[in-house]
């Protein structure tokens, strides 16, 4: 009997730290943080940006079962993150998998290994993000196992369940909560000066000349 694991839950992102990083680029974050980035070979399917909470998998070979039992976990708002442990070329993503967490309310898809149905998720208009695409697929027979809910190495990070993602055109970025706030504020600030040089940039003047405001 093949096993599949399932962890607990983690608690809902809060509130205000889903707002905070509404705004927040992936790439202010490249400015201020190394570690929590994954692989920018992971690419979106159709321009997103999504934020929301980590849902894990470690999903091995052609197994096709645990992608959907861990549709069956996903809360409103969560991101999917799935490691493809065998770090093969087989898809686990696809036309299929989209609508069933389209419909559970996903806020995305990330996998560190190809998707399928290019078209169909499309049309679904779920984000995906992944790592090419593949004619070869998983499939519900092949029953291996895997695990839900654990923590992963996706896309060369470390994500654990219930880690805050935030992912845009840019790439992926995943970090604890409290980190994720921290990083969102300084992050959200150094925006809002990058705004103020872009004008004295766009005026001609020399970045050398630049003096913002309350730093003269």
């Amino acid at each position: 009997m093949k096993q599949y694991r399932i962890g607990e839950g983690s608690p809902a992102l809060p509130a205000d730290l889903c707002d905070l990083m509404q705004d927040v680029e992936t790439a202010t974050i490249g400015h201020i943080e190394h570690l929590g980035f994954l692989t920018s070979t992971m690419r979106p399917v159709f321009p997103a940006k999504v934020t929301g909470r980590a849902v894990t998998v470690a999903a091995p070979g052609r197994d096709g079962t645990i992608i959907y039992k861990a549709i069956d976990v996903l809360l409103p708002g969560d991101v999917l993150v799935i490691a493809r442990v065998d770090q093969d070329d087989i898809a686990c993503v696809g036309g299929g998998v989209a609508t069933a967490a389209k419909a559970r309310g996903a806020a995305a898809i990330v996998v560190d290994g190809p998707c399928t149905d290019v078209a169909e998720i499309h049309e679904v208009g779920l984000p995906v993000w992944c790592r090419g695409v593949s004619p070869k697929t998983t499939n519900r027979a092949y029953q291996i196992g895997g695990s839900i809910n654990v923590p992963v190495s996706c896309g060369g990070a470390v994500v654990l369940p219930g880690y805050a993602i935030l992912a845009d055109e840019s790439g992926i970025f995943t970090a604890a909560p409290g980190h994720m706030h921290l990083l969102a504020m300084q992050a959200l600030e150094r925006q809002n000066r990058s705004k103020e040089l872009r004008s004295h940039l766009a005026a001609g003047l020399s970045i050398f000349d630049f003096k913002q405001e309350g730093h003269r």
